[in-house]
């Protein structure tokens, strides 16, 4: 092994460990979602931030679900394929296209949000108020710390 090279430990990467918590955490909530409905990630997403906004501008699902327009796309169609989602063009901006949940679609998001809201409590048990607060406040600061290494590295020649 190369002596300027320094051991690398993947299991001990920080980055690797957050993916494995991420795939562990999504998937406990995964199974609510899709076991009773079939919902995929996206779909779920796309519910839960239009939940408490309704009706809703397609374009604002970008900005609050941290999905790329082509996931958006997909589970917008799958949606309305399976009659959770309707769909209408704006009738102040054409160009526009608003959105709503149907009555089905907002029975399934109201019957899933206590069941994810307890998952949370059981992903949390064991921790104290000030744990979790802490817990959240680490967390920010270390996308803070992924938001200015991304724009570091941007600007890079």
């Amino acid at each position: 092994m190369n002596e300027e090279m320094p051991e690398f430990d993947l299991h001990a990467f920080f980055p690797y460990q957050v993916r494995v918590f991420y795939r562990t955490v999504s998937q406990s909530v995964t199974e609510v979602y899709a076991r009773r409905h079939g919902l995929s990630v996206q779909e779920w997403r796309v519910m839960a931030v239009m939940g408490n906004d309704q009706p809703m501008a397609a374009g604002d699902l970008v900005e609050k679900s941290s999905m790329d327009k082509v996931q958006i796309s997909r589970a917008l169609k799958r949606l309305e394929e399976t009659g959770l989602l309707h769909r209408r063009e704006d009738p102040a901006d054409r160009r526009r296209v608003i959105l709503t949940l149907t009555d089905q679609g907002n029975a399934i998001f109201r019957e899933l949000v206590p069941l994810v809201l307890k998952l949370e409590q059981d992903l949390l048990a064991g921790l104290d108020a000030k744990e979790r607060a802490s817990l959240l406040g680490l967390m920010e600061k270390v996308k803070a710390n992924a938001e200015r290494a991304m724009s570091a590295e941007k600007q890079e020649p």
